[in-house]
């Protein structure tokens, strides 16, 4: 019986993956595919996932725990963060038998290379002498090496076989510049060699216009390169547009493109498209250039049960973990704000519970230290989680957040005299994507009440329905003589910006404002889906 007699089509939907996963690069070892993507601040980082049919996904690793341990990614100094930075733009790839991830980090303003023979780890870090802003690899059929990056200019650069630094006497060149006029230059690249051509894509925005996939392509890599756009469509969402991706092959030789889809606040969302070579060579996408919402992917594993991306987490350290204080007892769909620090966090101390230990005073949530997220999911989620207020300290807040640039969150405090919980954020003064740069000023309250307890249930309900993008917070009294969901206050905008550059994510956090030595308990988190979660309306 032949290989593709064992296959079976696997049906999915765009977005492929209805979350914030950004910067895909896809490739495909055997028949299994793999993805990584940016993570920027959040540690672990670097996230790695596996497929069998390009449609459904699972979690396989952070290939690191920290990336370069400074004062910036620990939120140690006020002031200092890498919020924007860190991670970006992971270049994939496998040869003679190792998974290579090269990636910049714009705060650090080093090239990384993580290296392992199973992509599920370990992965070991070193750096490459130079800075090679979304750089693609390329290991080419003569066993030289090569890399495209830039933003507007693209570069072509020989490297060292190991990838440590540029060949001396190598191929160096430009091999592309975009308009001065557009309003992003070309960036985002991947490079390949299919047949003999070199296929070089990259996404730019064109002045006025969305972004859009163009591809080069050259019969050698010291040729002219030829462009052509070969995407321009927005899944019919708000003009916002599919880009920055490349192509991956089966098992069976189809082929497919991988893009990336601007969502507003939820993120930036993983798309599939079959593709095909043109009779000229050039790739022709999806429907004559424009992406079907369903898609049809051959696999050998219709029937692999796939973990999910997000999940309700009862914070039992997981199996294997040795008690001590580390990354391996959360589970994978977590990551903290920042690299955490070890000596503020626990889940031995109250089996059943995330403890967080206020060590440091800090004007506000941007500042929390081990404030623990994972990501929200369109088109709409909620989350749920219990706190204990006991040992919070006056000035205290600890609660659930909707994270990103113009943040949200609703908290119990406990003053002394009682605790109260109440809906707080950052207020949005600037219309810029860029965001306004006010790190340091304090929440603004939106709405509060008093408890009955030192004990609350928390609320937050994630809609991005249509670019609805809002958030809304409700709280559970379970000392009250009738516990009951209330809400709080009115439904709030979300907004992607620059300044963060993530998706909104849900967050768990402990904030003291006035003295150090409180401590928060957290447990029964629940994480809801799309059919589990209320429409939001505007207020």
């Amino acid at each position: 019986m032949s290989s593709s007699e064992h296959m079976r089509m696997t049906i999915g939907h765009n977005p492929v993956i209805h979350s914030d996963f950004p910067d895909p690069d896809i490739i495909r070892v055997g028949e299994t595919y793999y993805m990584a993507s940016t993570t920027m601040f959040l540690m672990p980082g670097c996230d790695v996932l596996k497929s069998y049919d390009l449609v459904h996904w699972e979690l396989l690793a952070h290939a690191y725990d920290e990336l370069d341990d400074t004062p910036a990614q620990r939120l140690e100094e006020e002031g200092r963060n890498a919020y924007g930075c860190g991670m970006w733009a992971p270049s994939l790839r496998y040869h003679d038998g190792i998974f290579s991830i090269v990636f910049t980090a714009n705060d650090t303003k080093k090239t990384y290379v993580l290296e392992a023979r199973d992509p599920a780890g370990p992965w070991k870090k070193r750096t490459i002498e130079g800075f090679y802003h979304d750089n693609s690899v390329l290991y080419d059929d003569d066993g030289r090496v090569y890399m495209v990056y830039g933003n507007m200019q693209l570069h072509l650069t020989e490297l060292e076989p190991d990838l440590s630094r540029p060949k001396s006497g190598g191929l160096n060149r430009i091999i592309a510049e975009d308009d001065p006029e557009a309003d992003l230059g070309f960036e985002g690249s991947h490079i390949y060699r299919h047949e003999g051509r070199y296929y070089v894509w990259t996404c730019h925005y064109r002045k006025g216009h969305r972004k859009t996939e163009v591809c080069l392509m050259a019969e050698a890599l010291d040729a002219s390169f030829e462009a052509r756009e070969i995407l321009d469509d927005d899944l019919g969402y708000h003009d916002l547009g599919d880009a920055q991706g490349g192509m991956v092959d089966t098992p069976d030789g189809r082929w497919y493109a991988f893009m990336m889809h601007d969502r507003g606040a939820l993120g930036r969302v993983p798309t599939i498209m079959p593709m095909r070579f043109g009779e000229d060579g050039f790739p022709v996408l999806g429907d004559d250039g424009v992406v079907s919402i369903d898609i049809s992917v051959p696999t050998k594993h219709a029937d692999y049960h796939y973990e999910q991306l997000n999940g309700s987490d009862d914070f039992r350290c997981r199996p294997g973990s040795d008690g001590e204080v580390s990354l391996r007892m959360i589970k994978p769909f977590w990551q903290f704000n920042h690299q955490p620090h070890h000596e503020a966090w626990s889940l031995a101390e109250r089996p059943g519970s995330l403890v967080l230990h206020g060590h440091r005073v800090v004007p506000n949530l941007n500042y929390a230290w081990n404030t623990l997220t994972q990501r929200t999911v369109g088109p709409r989620c909620m989350a749920e989680v219990t706190v204990d207020a006991s040992a919070l300290q006056p000035g205290d807040f600890a609660g659930l957040a909707a994270i990103q640039g113009y943040y949200r969150f609703i908290a119990i405090s406990n003053n002394g005299n009682g605790c109260t919980v109440s809906v707080q954020g950052k207020p949005r003064i600037s219309d810029s994507i860029w965001g306004d740069g006010d790190y340091d000023s304090p929440a603004v309250e939106y709405a509060s009440t008093q408890l009955s307890g030192s004990r609350v249930r928390l609320r937050a309900i994630y809609d991005f329905t249509d670019k609805k993008d809002l958030v809304a917070f409700a709280y559970l009294d379970p000392d009250a003589q009738q516990p009951c969901w209330s809400r709080l206050g009115d439904a709030h905008e979300l907004h992607y910006t620059l300044d963060y550059f993530i998706g909104c994510r849900i967050g768990l956090f402990l904030l003291p404002t006035m003295k150090c030595g409180g401590a928060a308990a957290f447990h029964d988190f629940r994480f809801f889906d799309a059919e589990e979660t209320p429409e939001l309306e505007q207020a």
